[in-house]
């Protein structure tokens, strides 16, 4: 009771704190005697350790963050992007100009060295994409620490013992974290290897700091991030805090002094005293990122954007908020007004006054009128929402509102009494987007059609009776169909169906194992709604002539024109529109009234049906940028065929009138008359006549209140799209309540996303990334180029010498350094004496030279190994993520000649980076040339995850089960390609998400042995659909993975397991060793030993030779 007791007086301080109008959100403190440095407002800030009015030291629009001070606490070194990348910047601690010093791309201040040195982490010179410790000197001179793997340390007081984290953090956002990544505190003193200290517990310890021969650092083993200490062999442990809920974070040591990071606040703890206090800072601050500012290109935000059914008007959404935009001339209404919550999905009503538009101004998602003009209140529809709803769809006559929710069930609001109907709930096996796709009004409102997942996966249409509620499937589960159209008549619906199936593939034969593909594999369907119906497609015949066309007056062309000078009469008085034609459908036998409509198959979408003509998209499986527009004509003529009306379509609307035709061309926006033709918009004036003036749509955003709304639509996302309805049991609206109060301290986006970590870190799931929103950033974005190779500045030589350039494989000259490229020709050893006629040495790191090269034609002056005379050569520098690709290809290259020759050429290897598209090329390029062998070395270590698991897995399976022997030459086996050898699977700690469920299921089902270290443990699957208004996402794990037997949830939060646990330790790796690829060498060399895996000889061939039996009866065949 006592310590609850504390708990709430500390809440209730902390909420008093927080009501402070300067109190800000303070991140990354550094300390040093009775000084603090911070980052708030993404800028730097000093204050004494008691608290009080904070100083700012930096002023620039991007983030300065991780600032250290140094040992005699003269000097600040931080990490700021002030040309775009992070990178390490120097600056006296009074303030003053910032110094760059280091050109990679990412490098982030880690603290000093004694000797002053500033100790920073980096990527820029691992051949896998792992994290090290270097350090540089006031000179620039760079130092890479021996270690493979370090993401942050400490010295000790004399400076020969680093103490460091090994792991850097594993991205996702999970308190309790004790999967594979977990991070763990090492030892590593010079010519020794790195022992580690805290291997013992499963969880995570990190943040090293060293003072009076004890090493204190962060770990959660009571359950809560807390300061602990031990001694430099890893012993005699001692909790220091006892925080419960709140993590401590970032913490920094100075004197005996500890300053760290709880929830948005700083506090120091006090090690001689064993005290702990809140620092109590102000800002005196402008707090210029809260101040309302302007959108200036909204289209970057836009999530819905929808035609007005008399296709005069676009209703846009973007960043929460709706528009109304003309299509050709008018006023632009901003419909939403300064309300809390986010808007989605707004429509226009048929009657172009108002709005159906989503809210969450109630704190759930409900259905809303808004008037759309602007001017007036809104209208609340509906009041129980439960989950995130999506596509409120308006009938024609304006009675009903078709919508769905994430909860996969279809609704019908009734907009005169306000009521709801649910009329299907589909039982999907996953689908994170709307369930219900296609949903369609017949012409007069009595009817719905929707097309949703049948129990084998297959879309099937349904048509809903809304007066009747009878609900009737219209087509089978045997194909896909969607995109069911009314036609305008309601006498017919045009659909999508893949139903001409016809592989590209026609036989297994051939390079690499080709599989079936089905391309083009779409039609276009019609379906008579009434019996006895002749298609309009149908051609004449002496039953059914065709009907002559209507000849236009030639005198009405000038009949109604005025002579002259004459006066225009008055417009005429608009009409009353015509009734809509009532829909009668025969639904006995209904599906047997199916015919083709005369369209070559393709790959097709999205389609519609205007009264004169059907349009679709038609796009290329292999290049999304060729997507066309596509229309054909309703009609019967010989010379009817579809023609391409645009192309590099990214999508398109038609209007509920059927008139108009909205389209998105990339960043343009069309609207188009439906009845338009192909040659029309070859004429570029046409179709610049058409386009949606978007210049002067612009709007303004209070950061307050849209920081406060994002936050809330987090935790409403994250409880709709979280796999486990009961949010792994604990109290979300708790979890809401316990960080909301902070939103009032946030000062940036960036503070905003540091928030939503801490609350979704409470689920203690993977997968849970934040990042990404609306971030200010400065104005100078200048990239950073380099050479291919590893460079060192000496002034004996004159310039950067070689040390290494990237080896490629000789097959990949594509993967060729620059240095390394034919007539560049330079080696490892030669010297580059200037850049573009600079001095190199002028600078202080070459990569200020490289600033803003990368692709372009870059002079160098060189001089070769062992001669004097220099050369000049021109290079193309690359991107810095073209180089860290080229050291990871080395990476690869070299593991592979490593097997090649310790293996004998028998065993084969590939390593996967990855599981996506990208990888499946990698595994054809490399499993196949080496699927003959004894044996298979399968790298996934470091593997980043993806969806392809399910091939590779499916290949691996194949089985030898016969031989063929042809007349001459070699046996081969059917199945094709399949590997009969002995496997292997290499997994390590960063083997992720699908990398872990490949190697899950190569041991499950029995392909081979797993080696290496247990993975990252992340097996709740995602879509990372969840998006903030502002484009930013705290993304939900949504498809959890359990065994076949149902009896336990797979991978996550623990990895997968080795089947033989073997480490590569961060000194011997850093030296080349790959103890892991040597284990495998050897147990692969061993197994092929005792079982090897020959091609059979082919039995004798048969003896057919006739004769006679002894007894002169049936003749015999010699066998």
């Amino acid at each position: 009771m006592y310590r609850i007791q504390i708990g709430l007086c500390v809440a209730f301080s902390l909420a008093v704190a927080w009501a402070q109008p300067n109190r800000g959100y303070y991140r990354f403190p550094s300390v040093h005697g009775n000084q603090v440095l911070f980052t708030a407002e993404g800028d730097l800030w000093q204050v004494g350790i008691e608290g009080g009015v904070a100083r700012r030291l930096t002023t620039h629009p991007g983030d300065e963050t991780r600032a250290a001070f140094s040992p005699d606490g003269s000097t600040i070194a931080f990490s700021a992007d002030y040309e775009g990348p992070t990178e390490v910047y120097t600056m006296p601690a009074s303030g003053g100009l910032p110094t760059r010093r280091t050109f990679e791309g990412g490098a982030l201040v880690a603290g000093w060295t004694p000797d002053g040195k500033v100790l920073y982490t980096t990527r820029r010179y691992s051949t896998l994409p792992d994290t090290q410790l270097a350090t540089i000197d006031p000179q620039n001179h760079i130092e890479l620490l021996p270690l493979s793997q370090a993401a942050q340390g400490v010295y000790d007081a004399v400076g020969k013992t680093l103490f460091f984290t090994r792991l850097s953090f594993q991205g996702s956002h999970a308190k309790r974290y004790q999967g594979g990544t977990a991070q763990k505190i090492w030892r590593f003193a010079p010519a020794q290897e790195a022992v580690p200290l805290t291997a013992e517990f499963a969880g995570s310890s990190k943040d090293a700091m060293w003072w009076n021969r004890r090493v204190y650092f962060l770990t959660d083993r009571d359950g809560t991030m807390n300061l602990w200490s031990m001694d430099e062999n890893g012993k005699n442990l001692k909790q220091h805090t006892h925080h419960q809920g709140w993590d401590a974070q970032t913490p920094s040591l100075s004197q005996g002094r500890i300053a760290y990071k709880l929830g948005a606040d700083l506090r120091v703890y006090d090690i001689a005293s064993a005290s702990d206090k809140v620092i109590l800072i102000e800002l005196t601050s402008d707090f210029d990122h809260l101040r309302e500012h302007w959108v200036k290109k909204p289209a970057d935000f836009d999530t819905a954007a929808h035609i007005s059914h008399d296709g005069d008007h676009l209703v846009m959404t973007a960043r929460g908020k709706v528009f109304v935009l003309p299509a050709k001339q008018g006023r632009l209404v901003e419909a939403t007004p300064r309300t809390p919550g986010r808007f989605r999905d707004a429509r226009m009503m048929p009657d172009g006054k108002s709005l159906i538009v989503l809210s969450t101004e109630s704190g759930e998602t409900e259905l809303w009128k808004l008037p759309a003009n602007g001017v007036g209140k809104g209208e609340r529809l509906t009041t129980d929402a439960k989950v995130l709803r999506w596509e409120p769809i308006p009938s024609p006559d304006g009675r009903w509102v078709a919508h769905q929710d994430k909860d996969n069930e279809l609704w019908l609001l009734e907009m005169g009494t306000k009521t709801q109907k649910k009329i299907y709930t589909e039982v999907a096996a996953f689908d994170s987007s709307p369930v219900f796709s296609s949903v369609r009004w017949s012409p007069d409102s009595r009817w719905l059609t929707f097309s949703t997942d049948a129990p084998n996966d297959f879309e099937q249409i349904f048509l809903y009776n809304v007066e009747t509620g009878s609900i009737t499937p219209l087509t089978t589960e045997r194909y896909n169909s969607a995109n069911a159209s009314w036609s305008s008549d309601g006498e017919w619906i045009y659909f999508l169906s893949d139903r001409a199936l016809k592989s590209v593939v026609q036989a297994p034969w051939g390079q690499r194992q080709p599989d079936p593909y089905f391309d083009r594999s779409f039609k276009i369907y019609q379906l008579a709604l009434r019996k006895g119906q002749r298609s309009p497609f149908e051609p004449p015949d002496e039953l059914h002539p065709d009907k002559p066309a209507d000849k236009p007056d030639e005198t009405a062309k000038t009949a109604d024109k005025p002579a002259e000078g004459a006066k225009k009469p008055d417009a005429p008085k608009s009409e009353k529109k015509p009734e809509p034609p009532k829909v009668e459908i025969d639904l006995d036998g209904i599906a047997s009234r199916l015919t083709e409509v005369p369209a070559p198959p393709g790959n097709y979408a999205a389609l519609s049906a205007t009264e004169k003509r059907l349009c679709w998209l038609n796009f290329d499986r292999s290049n999304p940028d060729k997507t066309a527009l596509d229309c054909l004509d309703i009609s019967n003529k010989p010379e009817n065929k579809p023609e391409t009306l645009l192309e590099g379509v990214n999508g398109y609307e038609l209007s509920g009138n059927g008139k108009k035709l909205f389209v998105r061309k990339k960043d343009d926006l069309f609207v188009l008359d439906a009845a338009m033709k192909a040659d029309a918009l070859k004429n570029p004036k046409t179709l610049e006549e058409a386009k949606v003036d978007l210049k002067d749509w612009a709007f303004t955003i209070v950061p307050t209140e849209e920081f406060h709304e994002m936050f809330m639509d987090a935790w409403r996302l994250h409880r709709d799209y979280f796999y486990d309805r009961n949010m792994h049991r604990l109290d979300w609206r708790a979890v809401r309540e316990k960080y909301l109060p902070l939103v009032d301290r946030v000062r940036d986006r960036e503070e905003l996303s540091d928030l939503l970590a801490q609350m979704v870190s409470e689920l203690s799931a993977l997968h849970t990334f934040v990042g990404g929103g609306d971030v200010r950033r400065g104005p100078d974005q200048v990239q950073l180029a380099a050479l291919g190779a590893r460079l060192e500045r000496d002034t004996k030589s004159g310039g950067y010498v070689i040390q290494h350039i990237y080896r490629s494989d000789p097959d990949r000259p594509d993967k060729l350094a620059p240095l390394a490229k034919p007539g560049v020709d330079l080696s490892d050893g030669d010297v580059i004496l200037s850049l573009n006629g600079r001095d190199a040495l002028a600078a202080e790191d070459i990569g200020a030279l490289l600033r803003n090269q990368a692709g372009k034609q870059t002079l160098l002056k060189v001089r070769t190994s062992g001669k004097n005379d220099p050369r000049d050569v021109v290079v193309k520098p690359i991107t810095m993520q073209q180089e860290s690709d080229l050291r990871y290809h080395e990476w690869e290259f070299t593991r592979r000649m490593r097997v090649e020759e310790q293996g004998a050429s028998q065993i084969g290897y590939v390593h996967l980076r990855a599981m996506g598209s990208n990888d499946i090329n990698q595994w054809a390029e490399n499993f196949y040339p080496v699927f003959d062998r004894q044996g298979l070395i399968i790298d996934v270590r470091h593997n980043g995850g993806g969806n392809i698991d399910s091939w590779i897995l499916a290949k691996l399976l194949r089985k030898a089960w016969f031989y063929w022997q042809p007349r001459v030459g070699r046996p081969s086996w059917n199945m094709q390609y399949a590997f009969r050898g002995h496997m292997a699977l290499l997994c390590d700690e960063w083997t992720g998400s699908d990398g872990e469920a490949f190697s899950e299921g190569f041991r499950q089902l029995g392909l081979g042995k797993l080696i290496g270290t247990r993975t990252w443990g992340g097996e709740i699957w995602l879509s990372a659909s969840n998006v903030l208004a502002d484009r930013g996402i705290a993304t939900a794990a949504e498809l959890g993975v359990f065994s076949p037997d149902g009896k336990k949830w797979l991978i996550e939060g623990h990895g997968v397991d080795p089947d033989i646990v073997v480490d590569n330790l961060p000194n011997a790796t850093f030296n080349g060793q790959d103890l892991q690829l040597e284990t495998a060498i050897q147990y692969l060399r061993g197994m092929i030993k005792e079982k090897p895996v020959p091609v059979p000889a082919a039995p004798p061939y048969p003896d057919n030779r006739y004769t006679r039996s002894a007894g002169g009866g049936k003749a015999a065949a010699i066998r």
